[in-house]
């Protein structure tokens, strides 16, 4: 919930990766498709974004995992 928070602070669409054993890719700013896309700690993601703030987001959001969601 916290990484759909911040994505629809921005402009920008955002779309994660979900890599490993069975790939998938999900609405960054849609609560329901970042459950389905089930990643959990460990597993590799990729962000991007496309828009006039796409950098920002990326950044941002990057920071948000990176951080455990400031869960340490």
């Amino acid at each position: 919930m916290q990484f759909v928070d911040v994505a629809n602070q921005f402009s920008s669409r955002v779309t994660v990766y979900k890599g490993g054993d069975e790939p998938a890719e999900a609405d960054g700013k849609s609560v329901m498709q970042m459950i389905i896309l089930a990643a959990t700690e460990g597993t590799p993601l990729k962000i991007e974004a496309e828009g006039e703030d796409a950098q920002q987001a990326v950044d941002k959001l990057a920071q948000l995992v990176e951080d455990k969601f400031g869960e340490e």
